[in-house]
């Protein structure tokens, strides 16, 4: 068996100090991968909450449009409640109360004959119809962060925040969808039970939309 042995003449210097460049050159690799890769990811969801924050103005805005429309079927009907009989293709009134009606509330409670009943009192034959007013309120920014997780970037208080207002708007869009399945049946009596549910949600869905507003970029 041989033995080698490293000679007198051996230059330790130059060998510790390559290893110290290799060693330094590994580390500074590391460091730069680390932040560029952290320098992505700020970018990332940077993209997203600015993504994210356009989707709920944009779902505020139409929820707002969609309320305004069918807080007004919702009004109209509890007035012309009072002057429905069992059916509200029925309505018993004086006839300048009918045409108070008609003008407030034009085309919601349609005539189609009228007879007097006694005491200058008509009873008014026709039909309700309601214009339901359906939203858009989209998710696609906040499905997209999260697919793609940049939403791991995110701390526990914004996705807390947002995770929230998605499902409550999930919800709403829920109660406006079995609005619109009850009155593809004419069933009046069922969206109005609905769209009073609705309408409370709601507007706890556009004061959270607010805050996130207010709060999305600290999310930063």
């Amino acid at each position: 068996m041989r033995f080698f042995r490293l000679g007198k003449n051996f230059n330790w210097k130059y060998i510790i100090g390559e290893i110290l460049l290799i060693f330094i050159g590994i580390n500074l690799a590391i460091w730069f991968n680390d932040w560029n890769t952290s320098r992505n990811a700020r970018e990332q969801k940077s993209v997203a909450i600015a993504k994210i924050k356009e989707e709920v103005e944009s779902n505020l805005e139409e929820l707002q449009f969609t309320e305004e429309k069918n807080d007004l079927v919702l009004e109209a009907f509890a007035t012309y409640k009072k002057y429905y009989t069992d059916t509200p293709s029925e309505a018993v009134a004086l006839p300048h109360e009918m045409a108070e009606l008609q003008k407030k509330y034009p085309r919601f409670f349609r005539i189609t004959d009228s007879a007097e009943v006694g005491d200058g009192i008509y009873k008014y034959q026709g039909g309700t119809f309601i214009q339901l007013e359906l939203p858009e309120l989209t998710e696609i920014a906040w499905e997209t962060t999260r697919s793609t997780n940049i939403a791991r970037e995110f701390d526990y208080e914004c996705l807390y925040g947002l995770e929230g207002v998605y499902l409550l708007q999930r919800r709403v869009q829920k109660e406006l969808d079995k609005a619109a399945e009850a009155l593809k049946q004419r069933k009046l009596r069922e969206i109005i039970s609905i769209l009073e549910f609705e309408k409370q949600i709601s507007e706890q869905l556009l004061s959270d939309y607010q805050e996130v507003l207010d709060n999305i970029d600290a999310c930063r």
